[in-house]
């Protein structure tokens, strides 16, 4: 089977409560959610939290919550890929068996259903033990400026100065939105970027990773213009 995996923990410290916190009318997992359900993807949508009410919520809008998440996978270092393999083991040691497993996080507003398809059809065309949204820097990064601690500008890749941005190689991130993963990459732990992956490109105008206040506030202006 395959199935989804919404990571929510309770504590977040710089958006508190940010996982079930309204967005556009409601909670912003629900978000996530609901794209998941169209999708048509999943056998089962799970939500990994430590958190009653985060629990409470995401049941309303569909997902499962058969267990809670242990606070030893819950505190703010903890890296995604351990609490996804914490959620298959829980599924397989109940007698399921696995297959491809997606993360969504609980903060991807812009999520697309057909993206979530077709990076299915992406993952399950080749070899990769990944598959993930991306997408490009609006800016050469190699061209990028740090701030010394005597607030002067100094440039990263000083050689790249001359360079016209249009001779330099176009460079991607996370989206932060989906990550497609065979059970047994996220079980061993392999590192997501590397050439074990595939990325699936998305437009700049559809992503936002929300971390900061200042993100939310750009999100929120982001769906008003969609």
């Amino acid at each position: 089977m395959n199935i989804c995996v919404i990571p929510a923990r309770g504590g977040s410290k710089r958006i508190p409560r940010k996982n079930i916190k309204q967005f556009n009318g409601k909670p912003i997992i629900a978000w996530s959610i609901e794209a998941a359900i169209k999708s048509k993807c999943f056998d089962r949508i799970v939500c990994s939290t430590d958190d009653e009410e985060i629990a409470a919520v995401a049941n309303e809008y569909g997902a499962e919550t058969p267990f809670l998440r242990p606070a030893s996978l819950s505190d703010e270092y903890t890296p995604t890929i351990p609490v996804i393999a914490h959620a298959i083991r829980y599924m397989q040691q109940r007698g399921r068996s696995i297959n491809l497993v997606c993360c969504i996080y609980a903060t991807a507003p812009f999520i697309d259903p057909d993206d979530i398809k077709h990076a299915l059809e992406t993952i399950n065309a080749t070899s990769a033990d990944y598959c993930f949204s991306v997408t490009s820097y609006p800016f050469p990064i190699q061209r990028s400026i740090r701030i010394t601690k005597e607030s002067r500008c100094e440039m990263l890749q000083p050689e790249m100065f001359e360079k016209r941005s249009q001779d330099l190689e176009e460079v991607f991130h996370d989206a932060a939105q989906f990550y497609w993963g065979k059970s047994s990459a996220w079980l061993g732990g392999k590192m997501m970027f590397s050439k074990g992956s595939i990325p699936y490109i998305l437009p700049r105008y559809r992503v936002q990773d929300i971390d900061t206040l200042e993100d939310w506030k750009r999100s929120e202006l982001m769906q008003i213009s969609h």
